[in-house]
């Protein structure tokens, strides 16, 4: 592990769909991060301006490619796995609920090489957490549940944004899922590859609908579905 350049150690995957109001500032916060060497940004098909501002990107580390229609969080962010080349790779949903400057923490197990995947929980930790929805808790949780049930993995929040990989593992699994059913088709690979799982408590600043919010019900009963498929 001592070969790794820390500094320029991380590849961030950013899918994004119609995020013109946060995604100059997400872009600027992630690339002021010292573990930063590349940004692959997947725009899903916006239709609200984000492509302009995309395009007005000239960072050497950024990378943009254009969905021409809608195709999902999972087909984004297989698009963006392909084109990882740092050692770890990194999730980062471009609306800020997530913090960049938490990355230290979330590659910690891995340069120490006790980790091959990390991944950030909202419900451990002491960093702040925006209070909201109360039935969002409790899906996640029983999503959790259920997934952990399958996995024999003892997470408690498999459906995280955040999580990073070494370039190795992401890359050598097939995703299928097109949209938020990522989330536990990744998880489920993952268990069965026997790679070494680490949880790190991170912080959580969620946004509500009216902000843009885009999960919903029926990804619930995606993710459910997806938790026992890839079983």
């Amino acid at each position: 592990m001592s070969e790794i350049d820390t500094s320029m150690c991380l590849s961030i995957v950013m899918p994004c769909f119609n995020e013109q109001q946060f995604i100059s500032e997400c872009v600027n916060k992630v690339l002021a991060s010292p573990f930063v060497g590349q940004l692959i940004i997947v725009d899903d098909g916006s239709t609200d301006g984000t492509r302009d501002l995309l395009r007005q990107l000239t960072d050497p580390r950024v990378e943009v490619y254009f969905n021409e229609t809608n195709m999902g969080k999972g087909s984004s962010l297989a698009r963006g796995f392909k084109q990882a080349t740092r050692p770890f790779v990194l999730v980062q949903d471009a609306d800020l609920e997530y913090d960049p400057d938490e990355y230290g923490m979330l590659l910690g197990p891995l340069l120490k090489n006790k980790a091959d995947v990390v991944f950030g929980s909202r419900f451990t930790g002491s960093g702040p957490h925006r209070v909201l929805y109360f039935w969002h808790y409790i899906a996640n949780k029983l999503l959790t549940l259920l997934s952990n049930a399958f996995t024999n993995l003892n997470l408690t929040d498999m459906e995280t944004c955040y999580k990073c990989f070494r370039l190795e593992v992401i890359q050598s699994i097939q995703l299928n899922e097109k949209r938020f059913g990522i989330e536990p088709e990744i998880t489920s690979k993952i268990s069965k590859g026997n790679w070494r799982v680490y949880e790190v408590g991170i912080s959580y600043s969620g946004r509500t609908y009216d902000e843009g919010k885009k999960i919903g019900l029926k990804d619930a009963f995606r993710a459910v579905y997806c938790i026992l498929k890839y079983r």
